[in-house]
């Protein structure tokens, strides 16, 4: 089977720094790929030039087999790409209906689409997270876990392939975590996205991810299944630790 994204040494430089070294790996179409590494590993910097924002010093990004590499965001957002971040990122005066209609309009290639179907879609995702009621709500009055959630439907308003979700349990109470975990895994069903998913929680990803790929001082540190990973030697000591699983 063909990857849905294939990155192939991937680098970028930053002056004389290198923040990513040669990093490769492959994502398939249906699955959920884990990310993890310490703070500073190059997780950001990684999902930034894959998703456009940033250019790539060197490598080859290709999506369904099209390379990628040097198309701008909303470029990369057409072929099938989005996110969310780790930090929301709204539009503060906006409502959240019009939050999630501006991605609906905004990141279709359909330049015909109509107004009244970029509606239907903004109130379906909005409805699906579960803030319909909030859809008259300015953006800057929501909670955080709300916040969470209209970055997700903003996401999934773009109708993505591939969705990199950015450490989304970041400042959550576990059951406001628990609540989006279950919101990622019915998003991916139902709509049949493929999910690229940053996460500091390891015990998150032990239980969601199909495969996870580990980096450390920007080089790929190890690629598996989540056993094969958390039982890696060099994963262990760069990331985890030996009691990892007391605190997991």
């Amino acid at each position: 089977m063909a990857p849905l994204l294939k990155v192939t040494n991937l680098v970028k430089r930053f002056g004389g720094i290198v923040a990513v070294n040669d990093v490769s790996f492959e994502i398939y179409k249906g699955e959920t790929l884990g990310f993890i590494g310490p703070n500073g590993a190059g997780k950001s910097t990684v999902v930034n030039c894959l998703t456009g924002y940033l250019p790539a010093s060197a490598g080859k990004v290709e999506m369904n087999g099209v390379d990628i590499s040097h198309m701008k965001p909303h470029e990369r957002t057409h072929m099938g790409l989005a996110r969310t971040y780790q930090i929301p990122r709204p539009f503060p005066e906006l409502t959240a209906l019009t939050s999630v209609l501006a991605s609906s309009i905004s990141g279709k290639k359909r330049i015909n689409q109509s107004f009244q179907d970029a509606m239907y879609d903004a109130t379906h995702y909005l409805e699906f997270v579960g803030l319909f009621s909030k859809r008259n709500i300015l953006a800057r009055d929501l909670t955080f876990y709300e916040l969470r959630m209209l970055e997700l439907a903003r996401a999934l308003a773009t109708t993505p392939q591939l969705i990199f979700i950015d450490e989304v349990m970041a400042g959550l109470n576990p059951g406001e975590a628990k609540s989006a975990i279950r919101m990622i895994r019915r998003a991916k069903e139902e709509f049949g996205i493929t999910v690229f998913w940053i996460e500091h929680v390891m015990a998150v990803l032990m239980e969601a991810a199909d495969r996870i790929v580990a980096i450390n001082y920007g080089a790929k540190l190890a690629e598996g299944t989540p056993d094969e990973v958390v039982n890696n030697d060099d994963v262990i000591e760069a990331y985890l630790g030996r009691g990892w699983r007391e605190y997991a």
